[in-house]
């Protein structure tokens, strides 16, 4: 038997993220994907290409590169290459998108704020040491 197990809720930790972002997409016509780019561009500067975020979220390629040339053309990210190599594209967040990125980690400190309730700041840690080492442990497997 399993002693403890945190996925039987993962639908529910996904649906309320998903309740919490919504708005933000609603109002600043962007799509889901579109807003986890940008904020996942935004929290993790030092990952800055499409296959960093495909890896590092384990999204597809093709949803990510799609999303992203929909974000260029709303002018919220441009790309630039680093002398001698057109081949990797580092994205590059536009001041155009600061408005949504913000209202982005409002809505992630909303949810954050909903799951850690009524925790204390000792359990928050030691949860998140465990979780830190759950996260390691899944890496190393699927790599």
């Amino acid at each position: 038997m399993i002693p403890l197990n945190p996925w039987e809720h993962q639908n529910a930790i996904k649906t309320l993220y998903a309740r919490c972002v919504e708005e933000v997409c609603i109002r600043r016509r962007i799509t889901r994907m579109e807003l986890d780019i940008l904020l996942f561009l935004a929290n993790n500067p030092i990952y800055d290409t499409a296959t960093d975020i495909a890896e590092l979220r384990f999204l597809s390629k093709s949803q990510v590169s799609a999303s992203i040339k929909l974000l260029e053309k709303q002018g919220y990210l441009r790309k630039e290459y680093t002398k001698g190599n057109r081949k990797t594209a580092h994205l590059k967040i536009c001041e155009a998108a600061a408005p949504i990125i913000s209202d982005g980690r409002r809505a992630q400190e909303e949810f954050v704020g909903i799951l850690f309730r009524n925790l204390t700041p000792e359990e928050t840690s030691c949860l998140k040491k465990c979780f830190d080492q759950i996260w390691e442990n899944i890496d190393a497997y699927l790599r």
